[in-house]
């Protein structure tokens, strides 16, 4: 039977995909024909083109939803938790996209995966956020939510940075780089990985910090409580380095210039289907799949 929790459904596409379209219009037959109440976000319904549709803005969609389901890549369902985080909703993430880490489900499974879980058959990680803040002069210039990773970097210019760092205060090391990711747990499998950082478990309480092309090769990464307050100051540069995140527009920096990152005071509640396994998630999308031979 059908969990009386889960009446109000939203649903949140990745633009431009028509594959997205056949499992929204999928999704929204059977939801509707369970009886529960289906409501598309503002860009979602754009694609969809029919009129009868529920639309919320993205910013209220937490608030009228009991559950958001959003169909795409990672990358969709990142931009959709930096929304809906503060609302406590339940996000359920069907893959469009690529590697899909966090948008799990199956396009080809999706009915049977969505009925289990309105059925309350599911699994919860609570995944915390980053609060980025940049000041200059003592004056905030920018701010933005990460549920990955913020990065420092040059933009499109091939040069290195400077920059100090602290951490609770303490100052860690004076370093010239390409820039550095600090990543959550969820952004461990991202942009840090690339880099050379660890895989962190998603219930892990810590943030790690990433070096990238460090000029010394005893630079490393550093992985620190999630409850760590960092600040970067960006010290001597020829160029304006910009600070990223989730792979967003970056705030444009000056020398003197400080970067704030904090954990955000609200978690994304991301739910998966019963028998979900983050190292069988692993095993698949890094390839971990390949069988150990014996001597031939």
């Amino acid at each position: 039977m059908i969990k009386d929790s889960f009446r109000n459904v939203g649903l949140i596409g990745r633009p431009q995909s028509s594959l997205v379209v056949d499992t929204l219009n999928l999704l929204e037959e059977y939801l509707t024909h369970e009886g529960l109440t289906v409501i598309y976000d503002e860009d979602t319904a754009k694609l969809m083109h029919k009129s009868g549709m529920q639309v919320s803005s993205r910013a209220l969609l937490g608030e009228v939803c009991d559950l958001v389901i959003v169909v795409g890549g990672d990358g969709t369902l990142l931009h959709a938790a930096r929304s809906l985080a503060r609302y406590n909703v339940p996000v359920l993430g069907v893959n469009r996209g690529r590697l899909g880490f966090l948008t799990d489900i199956s396009p080809d499974d999706v009915i049977n995966k969505v009925s289990a879980v309105l059925n309350g058959q599911y699994t919860v990680d609570q995944r915390f956020l980053l609060n980025l803040e940049a000041r200059s002069n003592g004056n905030r210039i920018g701010e933005a939510l990460a549920l990955n990773d913020v990065v420092l970097h040059a933009g499109k210019s091939v040069h290195m940075l400077e920059f100090e760092l602290y951490i609770e205060g303490q100052f860690v090391y004076r370093q010239r780089s390409d820039g550095l990711i600090v990543a959550t747990p969820t952004g461990s499998t991202a942009y840090a990985l690339s880099g050379g950082g660890p895989i962190m478990h998603p219930k892990l309480d810590a943030i790690v910090l990433v070096p990238m092309h460090p000029h010394t090769l005893s630079s490393r990464p550093i992985v620190v409580d999630g409850d760590s307050e960092i600040k970067i100051k960006i010290t001597e540069t020829t160029l304006r380095p910009l600070v990223s995140p989730d792979g967003q527009s970056g705030l444009s920096l000056n020398a003197g210039d400080w970067v704030y990152i904090t954990k955000h005071p609200f978690k994304l509640k991301l739910i998966h289907p019963a028998g979900y396994d983050f190292y069988a998630a692993c095993r698949t999308k890094l390839g971990w799949v390949n069988p150990i031979r014996g001597d031939e």
